[in-house]
């Protein structure tokens, strides 16, 4: 069945989508890295289940210079040496969010140790960012494009 075109149809709404994306791009890259941003891109993606977002980012991550073993392990971060302490607390986040947890006062210092306020502020606008495409291509299936 074909779906709804979103960005056809509502091409002002994507265009901001788009827009942030590109903000955002310029925000991790001067304070988290692109590397950890695909990552948590990625994992949010394999979290919400969105097949076009994961095959997307895992070509993404790859450009980035992601290894295959670091994007196979990804499912399991928590249990594998290959990720840093930084991506490990930004997949940290990306999960609490991604499923609605709290950020105890804890949790949150290290996190503004480790990134600082703007840094913080960033990561938490893309996790909520990938989650809002996620939740889009979810319904309108658009067409997987998973190239080896």
């Amino acid at each position: 069945m074909n779906r709804a075109n979103y960005f056809a149809l509502q091409p002002q709404l994507t265009k901001h989508l788009i827009d942030q994306e590109q903000l955002i791009k310029q925000a991790a890259e001067a304070t988290f890295g692109l590397t950890t941003w695909e990552l948590v891109k990625l994992r949010v993606s394999q979290l919400n289940q969105c097949a076009y977002c994961i095959a997307m980012h895992t070509k993404q991550a790859r450009e980035y210079g992601v290894t295959n073993n670091r994007i196979i392990a990804l499912s399991a971060w928590q249990d594998m040496p290959i990720y840093s302490q930084h991506e490990r607390l930004a997949l940290a986040l990306c999960e609490k969010l991604t499923q609605a947890h709290t950020i105890d006062d804890t949790f949150y210092q290290t996190l503004e140790n480790q990134f600082t306020e703007p840094g913080l502020v960033a990561l938490t606008i893309a996790i909520n960012a990938i989650n809002s495409w996620n939740r889009v291509v979810k319904i309108f299936k658009p067409t997987v494009e998973f190239n080896e």
